[in-house]
C-alpha cells in the first residue's frame, strides 16, 4: 500500500525498459501540448502561478489530454509534496492515512497536493471526507474526472474547487507530440503523408493513445514506408468514445436535436450516425425522434409524427441494420419539415395557467346536468349548441368565469400551421362578433 501514496518519482529513473508515454511526459507546464486554455498566462492557472495562489482544482477532460501530468507539474511548480491515489482503489482507511500523513507533513513546513484520479467515482459521504482537509488546508486537491462534475461531484467540493476543462488534443497537438516521439526514438516513423494522417486520426484526441500506436509502429522490423491500406491492416481503430450513459449520450442526442431543428439534414445524419456506431440503442434514438417531431414540427407538419411511428415500426419489423435506415429516413424528413414550437409553448402556457387557476370551476353553461338537483343548480343553463349557431360556432365562453381569456396557441406562417393560423384568426374574429352583439 506503500506505493498508493509515493511521492513524486524518485530522482533516478526506474532501469528497464520505459513506456514511451512516460519518456515523453513533460518536465515543465511549459512543455504540455494543448491546453492552452488552461495554461496560457492570462488563463486559470497560469494567473494563479503568477499570483503564487494556487487553489483546490477539478479536471475535467477525455483520457489522455493530461490531466495526471498537469498535477504532477503543478506540484513541482510550487513546492508542494505529491501524493496521487485513484477512488477506484482506495477507500475510507487508506484516505484516513493519506490525511494524516498530509498533517505530519504540514506540521513539518511542507504542503501536499493531493492528486486524486477518477474522483467522481467517489461516493457523496467519500467526497465530503475531503472538506476539513481542504479548508484547513492540510491538502490542496486536485481532482480528474472524465464526468461532468455538475452531475457527479458534491456541490460542496465543487464550491471549494475550480474547475477547469481540457480538450482534446488537436490534430496539430498530436503531430507536434508525434514529432516529439520521433525525437526521442531518433527516427522518423516508416509512414507515408496518408499513413501518419490516419495514425493521427486513429488516436482520436488522445495523446497516451497516440504515443501507444507509435510504440507499435516503431515495434515493426520491417523498413519499408507503410501505406494507409498497410497501416490499417496492422493496426485496429479505436473504438470512439461514447458513454451511453454519461456525458457523451446526452452532448450528441442533442446535437442531433439541434441540427433536426435548425433543418441540417447532414449533420443530423452524422450525429445519428455516431450514435449508432457508438452502441446506442436504436429504439431510444426512435423515441428521441418521434419527440423532435411533436416538440419542433408538430402542427406545421402533421405528417411528421406518423413518419416517425412508421420508422420506429419498420426499425421494430426488421431489425439492425436494416431497419435503422428508416430511423435515418425519418431524421431527414424531419430536418426538411416546416417547424414550429407554437403548441410546444402554448402547452407550457397552459400548464403554468393550471398551476395559478387550478381551483376554479368551468362556467355552469358548459356543465352537464344529468339530474334535477343540477339543472335547479343552473347547470347546464345557457348552453349554445355550436351545430345550431350561424357558420357552426356560437363564440361562447368555455375558461372559468373568473379568469380573463387568454391566447396560448399561436400558430406560424410555416408549412401546414399557415392554414391554422388563418383558422385562428377567422374564429377570433367570430367570437368579437358575436360577443359585441351581446353587449
Amino acid at each position: 500500500m506503500a506505493d498508493l501514496f509515493n511521492a513524486s518519482p524518485p530522482e533516478t529513473p526506474p532501469s528497464g525498459p520505459r513506456p514511451l508515454a512516460d519518456r515523453l511526459r513533460p518536465a515543465r507546464l511549459a512543455d504540455v501540448i494543448g491546453q492552452e486554455q488552461v495554461l496560457g498566462a492570462d488563463a486559470p492557472l497560469g494567473a494563479m502561478l503568477a499570483a503564487g495562489s494556487l487553489s483546490s482544482l477539478i479536471l475535467w477532460g477525455p483520457p489522455g489530454v493530461g490531466k495526471t501530468t498537469i498535477a504532477r507539474l503543478l506540484a513541482a511548480e510550487t513546492d508542494l509534496h505529491f501524493v496521487q491515489i485513484s477512488a477506484i482503489f482506495t477507500g475510507v482507511p487508506d484516505l484516513r492515512k493519506v490525511f494524516e500523513a498530509a498533517k505530519m507533513r504540514r506540521a513539518n513546513g511542507k504542503g501536499t497536493l493531493l492528486f486524486v484520479d477518477e474522483i467522481h467515482r467517489f461516493n457523496k459521504a467519500q467526497q465530503d471526507g475531503f472538506l476539513p482537509h481542504m479548508e484547513d488546508g492540510t491538502i490542496l486537491l486536485v481532482g480528474a474526472t472524465t464526468e461532468n462534475p455538475s452531475f457527479e461531484l458534491n456541490a460542496a467540493v465543487l464550491s471549494r474547487a475550480q474547475v477547469l476543462v481540457l480538450n482534446r488534443l488537436k490534430s496539430a497537438d498530436l503531430e507536434g507530440l508525434a514529432e516529439r516521439a520521433e525525437s526521442e526514438l531518433g527516427r522518423d516513423l516508416p509512414l507515408d503523408a496518408g499513413a501518419r494522417a490516419a495514425l493521427i486520426e486513429m488516436a482520436d484526441g488522445d495523446g497516451r493513445a497516440l504515443l501507444n500506436l507509435i510504440e507499435q509502429v516503431t515495434a515493426w522490423t520491417d523498413d519499408k514506408v507503410l501505406t494507409t491500406e498497410t497501416l490499417a491492416s496492422r493496426l485496429m481503430k479505436r473504438a470512439t468514445k461514447y458513454d451511453k450513459s454519461g456525458d457523451e449520450h446526452y452532448n450528441l442526442i442533442s446535437a442531433l436535436h439541434k441540427s433536426v431543428r435548425g433543418s441540417d439534414p447532414d449533420a443530423a445524419l452524422y450525429w445519428f450516425a455516431r450514435m449508432l456506431k457508438g452502441g446506442e440503442d436504436p429504439r431510444y434514438l426512435a423515441r428521441r425522434i418521434t419527440r423532435m417531431a411533436v416538440e419542433d414540427i408538430a402542427l406545421a407538419d402533421p405528417q411528421a409524427h406518423r413518419v416517425c411511428l412508421d420508422a420506429w415500426e419498420t426499425y421494430e419489423r426488421l431489425g439492425s441494420p436494416e431497419g435503422e435506415l428508416a430511423l435515418a429516413q425519418a431524421v431527414v424528413y424531419l430536418s426538411l419539415a416546416p417547424k414550429s414550437n407554437a403548441t410546444y409553448v402554448a402547452y407550457k402556457a397552459a400548464m403554468k395557467a393550471a398551476d395559478a387557476f387550478g381551483s376554479e370551476p368551468p362556467p355552469k353553461h358548459i356543465l352537464n346536468a344529468p339530474t334535477a338537483l343540477m339543472k335547479d343548480q343552473g347547470y347546464g343553463d345557457g348552453y349554445a349548441y355550436d351545430h345550431d349557431a350561424e357558420d357552426g360556432f356560437s363564440g361562447q365562453n368555455y375558461f372559468p368565469d373568473t379568469m380573463p381569456r387568454a391566447a396560448y396557441y399561436q400558430p406560424v406562417d410555416r408549412g401546414f400551421e399557415r392554414d391554422l393560423k388563418k383558422r385562428t384568426a377567422y374564429f377570433a374574429g367570430l367570437r368579437d362578433k358575436r360577443n359585441a352583439g351581446k353587449n
